[in-house]
């Protein structure tokens, strides 16, 4: 017997065609009355980056810049929810009925989505993936690949779009 599916950990990268992956995990989320959590992680700035910004920027006024990305991250994740959940169904209040919390989070995305997996009790994880490069239909992107690898929850990968769709909701 399938385990029952009660919370849904949806990792974005807030690429164009991102929602796309939304739709099925959004669909999962209403077809088994789950709760859905959003996930997008901000990668940390390398080292010898980090070092160059610390000449010309002062340390407080970077650790207020890294707070506001946040912030402003998270408040453009609710925009295109509430974009999309209008085009989507007409009914944006019962779609984001489905979502209980975004999260954005600094640091590396595969242990970031696996941690919050864990942390947030979820029954299953989606994840877009783009192809890239001449072996996309071979290989799955990187972060979907590790992920899969090492999940202990099942994993739904769906393969985003290179064209535009109607559910492309301009840029972030």
């Amino acid at each position: 017997m399938i385990p029952e599916i009660k919370r849904i950990l949806y990792a974005t990268d807030l690429s164009k065609n991102s929602v796309y992956a939304f739709r099925y995990g959004l669909a999962m989320a209403e077809k088994y009355n789950a709760e859905m959590i959003i996930l997008h992680v901000i990668e940390p700035i390398p080292p010898m980056a980090k070092h160059y910004m610390k000449i010309y920027v002062e340390e407080t006024k970077w650790e207020e810049k890294i707070k506001y990305e946040k912030d402003l991250a998270i408040e453009r994740i609710k925009e295109r929810l509430q974009e999309f959940c209008k085009q989507e169904t007409q009914d944006a209040p019962q779609c984001l009925a489905q979502v209980s919390s975004i999260l954005v989070r600094p640091g590396y995305p595969v242990e970031e989505i696996l941690k919050a997996a864990d942390e947030e009790d979820c029954s299953m994880m989606v994840l877009g993936t783009h192809g890239k490069g001449f072996l996309k239909q071979t290989f799955l992107g990187s972060v979907a690949r590790s992920v899969l690898d090492r999940a202990k929850k099942p994993v739904l990968i769906v393969p985003l779009p290179h064209e535009e769709t109607g559910l492309t909701i301009g840029e972030i």
